[in-house]
């Protein structure tokens, strides 16, 4: 019972590493200088969620229950770092609950709304999404641009096996 207890969990470091794989994509600079995203947490936010659920469905389309897990596991991972992130900015543990909330129900609507046109490859209707959730306006001169990015992240982590994937996402130039 002891050995159990003081095991490494492979599952929960898959999530992590592929959690951490996802943030760096998104921290890529060429987002903000070429892409037009505002540095500002909220559109941070937006491209974390998007590379994470690009993620997520590449997993869960492996339809095996190794995929199934690594897709749970990478998106409680991504949960419980916007749990970290309240805290360390000073959220207090009541108000804690009622932001992840709010975030929950942000991220299940982002999925919402970007997992249909991604799959269908819908580039019109990702722009529009994308427009009114990551550059937060009606119109947006580089949402298109992030449209196609993300489409073709889409295309290019699809053709990935499981094992390359889980070593290095086949992110494209943004």
């Amino acid at each position: 019972m002891l050995k159990n207890l003081f095991k490494p969990r492979l599952r929960a470091r898959i999530g992590d590493d592929l959690y951490a794989k996802a943030v760096a994509q998104a921290r890529n600079v060429a987002f903000y200088t070429r892409l037009g995203v505002a540095d500002r947490i909220d559109a941070r936010f937006e491209l974390y969620t998007l590379h994470v659920l690009l993620l997520v469905l590449r997993l869960r389309d492996e339809n095996t229950a190794q995929g199934q897990e690594a897709a749970q596991d990478l998106f409680d991972v991504y949960v419980s770092a916007l749990d970290h992130v309240l805290r360390e900015e000073g959220v207090g543990d009541v108000a804690v609950g009622k932001k992840m909330r709010k975030l929950g129900e942000a991220l299940y609507g982002r999925m919402a709304a970007y997992e249909p046109p991604l799959r269908a490859g819908d580039a019109e209707t990702l722009t529009q999404a994308l427009t009114r959730n990551v550059y937060a306006q009606d119109e947006a001169e580089h949402a298109a641009a992030l449209a196609a990015y993300a489409l073709t992240a889409r295309a290019a982590v699809a053709v990935q096996t499981f094992k390359a994937l889980q070593a290095a996402p086949a992110w494209p130039e943004v």
